[in-house]
């Protein structure tokens, strides 16, 4: 059965409306308006009541660039927003960067929830949770905030360095943080022995490690995949694969969860969708995930 999951616990992020390629969504106390290739519906609201709500909103130059113009030049291009649900609470700061990104993917909440549910059943006091491709570090936080032993590891070193901001933030500390190709990181780990009791992978469409390494998603995530499940606590793990890739469907990460993994108990496939005010549901990427737990 496949799954449509939306965040239950934000109070800081709230998706307002989306439509005609775009999407006007609160964080914090600042309103934006951001490009949206999944919205190719109309908007619920009207063109000025856009107008009227929005702080800020990006316009495109080009298909990896653009430019942040502010209604209010006093609007800041930083702020904080929390993440709370019902065991933790996690900080992250926010920023207007080049690619229209602010540093956090909302609708990942889903999977954070999720690594805190399987990491209270496990009979380990401190597990080991690895997260790859792992960028501003919700994850992290999130898994270290439950008491994880964690490593994050993203290959690029400033985004890594936000994440540890972060961990800052969230009044955590003790995260291990590797500026490498997760691919190849997966591989030394498997050569030194290492397992972990929980993996999250949200592999971008595509990507370069720090040395030039190229990542395709459709070219290497089998391999990563074949790699990966052998790193995993044979007692009790999660794993969570999200991918956002137009036209990669939880079909096709069922598949290879199956296939790298035959004996995934209780495999969910599904997808992700963030709910707007309005009325609209907004699809943000596919997800397969399992978990094997211990009994306290």
């Amino acid at each position: 059965m496949i799954q449509l999951l939306t965040p239950q616990h934000w109070k800081d992020y709230e998706l307002i409306d989306c439509g005609d390629f775009e999407k006007l969504e609160r964080f914090g106390h600042i309103i934006l308006i951001r490009p949206e290739p999944q919205a190719v519906w109309g908007k619920q609201l009207s063109e000025s009541e856009w107008q009227r709500l929005h702080h800020i909103r990006f316009k495109g130059r080009s298909a990896t660039a653009g430019d942040w113009i502010k209604k209010n030049p006093k609007t800041p291009d930083r702020w904080h927003i929390s993440y709370r649900n019902n065991d933790v609470e996690i900080r992250f700061r926010l920023a207007l960067t080049s690619f229209k990104h602010v540093g956090i993917f909302p609708e990942q909440a889903v999977n954070w929830d999720y690594i805190l549910s399987c990491i209270k059943t496990f009979k380990t006091s401190q597990p080991r949770v690895l997260n790859l491709f792992a960028y501003t570090g919700g994850a992290s936080l999130i898994a270290r905030a439950a008491g994880a032993d964690t490593t994050h590891v993203d290959s690029i070193k400033q985004v890594v360095t936000w994440a540890n901001e972060n961990q800052e933030l969230s009044g955590l500390k003790d995260i291990r943080w590797v500026v490498e190709d997760a691919l190849k990181f997966v591989k030394r780990e498997l050569k030194r022995g290492k397992t972990y009791h929980g993996i999250i992978l949200d592999p971008p469409a595509y990507g370069h490690g720090p040395n030039g390494e190229k990542w395709k998603l459709e070219d290497n995530i089998r391999e990563m995949m074949q790699d990966v499940v052998q790193l995993l606590d044979r007692e009790e793990h999660f794993l969570i694969l999200n991918t956002y890739s137009l036209g990669f469907s939880s079909v096709i990460v069922e598949n290879l969860i199956r296939q790298a993994q035959p004996q995934a108990d209780q495999l969910e496939t599904g997808e992700l969708y963030l709910q707007a005010k309005a009325g609209s549901k907004l699809p943000l990427g596919v997800f397969g995930k399992f978990c094997k737990t211990g009994s306290k």
